[in-house]
């Protein structure tokens, strides 16, 4: 009782000091006592939050419901409109336009400033009173500065710095308990509870809504109840198998984490419920809105479409503002705390299950030199942060206790065969496992003879690269290789490993490819012993920029990160679709992955999980699992594990060949001018010979 009324008054309390800054906030907009240039930014800044503002109200009041379709779509297109597509060039939110309005400096600042406020549009619609609050607080803080005369940057630096110092134990165990709590219900209750028949639902999440989620949710509640279901146990049921593959005990689990973006409710609801019958609660959270919980490896969470991918390329390295040694300490410390608070919730925690989406316009970011970047120390300690993080979510949700699924589908962006394109991916998410069980195993058989592995590329694809193997010390028994079928990882489609790091090297490249939402051109990775030694890609006119590009985007910060896994992939069939229909770079690498040779960096496929037995359906243990990074948890958990794990694709048709070498010398071809050509592995040619027929 006596907590109740403790939450009751602090309630109160924030809506006091909501009502009293959106107060001021108003009277803003009929003040002049900032002057110019920074009197049209705040003036526009103002604007926006008063819109959210009236978007938090008119869910407080339920006036939400009665607000025709048309109604809604204009308040979502006032909430986003000017980061959405060309407007974002003259936007506050774009560093390089603020600079240029508001001077060097004040402009990042400013920039910054306003990217945390657009949080306001997502918490409005969850009703979350403080977050909002803290928010406005923060505006006004700084525009209470600006009243009195010029303020020097460092000192609204300083502003912002004890914004993020102050609130870090508000924002990260939110952050936690969003991740484990399933009382924490908002956008379940969306998906379970609202008439998916016709699109309103979807303006109640309060993120961007284009016509990719309109569209989608449109097509799905077209399909009939037993396709949406078949998609979804595709899913939940990858997801099983992904335990009982791994060995561990799913029925001690309570909680699943379902990732997704917007339109896909159906499918998700159907996934819910599946999962329910398996004994689990769906968790479903937003991607983070506050810079302190976003992570530059990506940012989890359930999204839509972003209006600019130049706006979420330009604010990846916000931190800068603020990032210390202090307040990484600080961070841990809050972070700690949380899972400690939490812990029992961790304890069941099963893991992920994420639906991936692709068909969007490959992005080419563009450089932006007004955007925060790390500096040298910061990157060290970003570093260091998303390792400490890492062992802190392991220790409390153990990496051989959880499990995860991936599957993905176009968006309608993709193009106008859409529709039939749904259906072939539906299709090859669905391609009979057993038949690739058996092909793949031939790949095995020949690769576990092998000392390394020659990959060669064909044409213009410099590729000349040597993968040294883990060799079975009991063929009969082991294998060094793991027979993917379609569980976690759909559609079916790779046998892969953790290479030996010594012995491993030379040139891997690329033409073209898409690395976490990012276009890449002529990327070149050159190995010296497992490990990246040099980089190089064409995206900008500089060098020294393409260099800090990968570094700061496939590297993640670190100096240098090693070959986590070799895999060759045998699906064909998504081959040979992506050819027809023109969509090779649009396809997410959950599928691209599977279409030839690929090379993770990062950490292998078993990080946090490496003394899980694992067994291939033939009954052999896969005994590479460790290389010489991962073998260090032994001695020192900080230098085993880089926390990414970034898949590189080679496509068939740059591929010239892929041999396994003995160690007598022996040559073993599986692969020669991009054709299978080990005996056994004949029908993975089929949809090469369909095609050209």
């Amino acid at each position: 009782m006596e907590m109740e009324t403790d939450r009751r008054e602090e309630e109160e309390e924030i809506r006091e000091r909501y009502v009293l800054s959106m107060e001021r906030i108003r009277a803003m907009k009929e003040e002049t006592a900032v002057s110019a240039p920074f009197y049209d930014y705040f003036q526009r800044t103002a604007d926006f939050i008063l819109e959210a503002a009236d978007f938090a109200e008119s869910i407080r009041l339920g006036r939400l419901e009665e607000r025709p379709l048309s109604e809604l779509q204009e308040q979502n297109r006032r909430l986003y409109a000017d980061i959405e597509g060309e407007a974002y060039k003259s936007s506050y939110a774009n560093p390089a336009y603020a600079a240029r309005l508001l001077g060097e400096g004040y402009g990042q600042i400013l920039s910054f400033l306003y990217t945390e406020i657009r949080g306001m549009a997502a918490w409005a619609a969850e009703q979350r009173y403080e977050d909002l609050t803290m928010a406005a607080e923060l505006f006004i803080e700084i525009y209470n500065a600006f009243e009195e005369g010029l303020p020097s940057a460092k000192s609204l630096r300083q502003t912002i710095y004890w914004y993020v110092s102050d609130y870090c134990d508000v924002f990260i165990p939110q952050r936690i308990r969003e991740q484990l709590d399933p009382s924490l219900s908002f956008a379940r209750d969306i998906v379970c509870g609202a008439d998916l028949s016709e699109p309103r639902y979807l303006y109640r999440f309060g993120e961007y809504i284009s016509e990719n989620e309109l569209e989608t949710s449109r097509f799905l509640a077209g399909l009939p109840k037993e396709r949406i279901d078949a998609m979804a146990s595709t899913f939940t049921e990858g997801y099983r198998l992904g335990f009982v593959n791994a060995g561990i005990d799913l029925g001690k689990k309570k909680t699943v984490n379902i990732r997704y973006s917007l339109g896909f409710e159906r499918v998700v609801r159907s996934a819910i419920a599946q999962f329910e019958n398996m004994g689990l609660s769906s968790i479903l959270y937003r991607e983070a809105r506050h810079s302190l919980n976003r992570r530059p490896q990506g940012n989890p969470g359930y999204c839509s479409t972003p209006p600019s991918k130049q706006y979420v390329f330009d604010h990846k390295e916000d931190s800068a503002l603020y990032l210390d040694r202090k307040l990484v300490e600080r961070r841990l410390s809050v972070l700690h705390g949380a899972y400690e608070q939490y812990k029992e919730l961790a304890a069941v925690h099963a893991g992920p299950a994420v639906m991936e989406i692709f068909g969007e316009k490959p992005f080419l970011p563009e450089s932006c030199p007004e955007a925060l970047k790390l500096d040298e120390k910061q990157q060290e300690l970003s570093v260091f942060y998303n390792s400490e993080s890492g062992r802190l979510a392991n220790q409390y949700i153990p990496g051989d206790e959880r499990s995860f699924t991936i599957i993905a589908w176009p968006i309608p962006e993709i193009g106008e065969n859409f529709e039939e394109i749904f259906e072939e991916i539906v299709k090859i998410n669905n391609l009979d496992y057993r038949l690739y069980q058996g092909i793949q195993q031939k790949l095995i058989d020949a690769l576990d003879e092998g000392e390394y592995v020659e990959i060669k590329g064909a044409g213009a694809n410099r590729t000349d690269l040597r993968v040294q193997l883990q060799r079975p010390q009991n063929p009969g028994k082991e294998t060094a290789f793991e027979n993917c079928v379609a569980d976690v990882n759909i559609p079916v489609g790779e046998v892969f490993t953790s290479p030996k790091l010594a012995g491993t090297e030379g040139v891997l490249h690329v033409s073209e490819v898409y690395l976490n939402d990012l276009k890449y051109l002529d990327l070149e990775l050159t190995f010296r012993d497992g490990r990246i030694a040099s980089y190089s890609c064409r995206n900008f006119e500089d060098p020294e920029e393409n260099r800090k590009f990968i570094k700061n985007n496939v590297l993640f910060n670190h100096d240098t990160l090693p070959l986590g896994e070799f895999a060759i992939g045998t699906n064909t069939t998504a081959y040979m679709t992506a050819k027809r229909y023109g969509i090779g770079p649009k396809l997410p690498i959950l599928i691209a992955e599977k279409m030839g040779p690929h090379f993770a960096v990062g950490d292998t496929c078993y990080s946090w999980s490496e003394d899980n037995p694992t067994y291939n359906p033939d009954g052999k243990q896969i005994m590479a699992k460790d290389n010489e990074c991962s073998v260090l948890r032994k001695e020192d958990v900080s230098k085993a594990y880089f926390n990414c794990h970034t898949d590189i694709t080679i496509p068939y048709d740059e591929l010239d060949s892929i041999t396994v070498v003995r160690p007598d010398g022996g040559r073993i071809s599986l692969i020669e001018k991009g054709r299978f050509v080990l005996p056994g592995t004949e029908e993975l040619n089929r949809p090469f010979d369909e095609e050209a027929r």
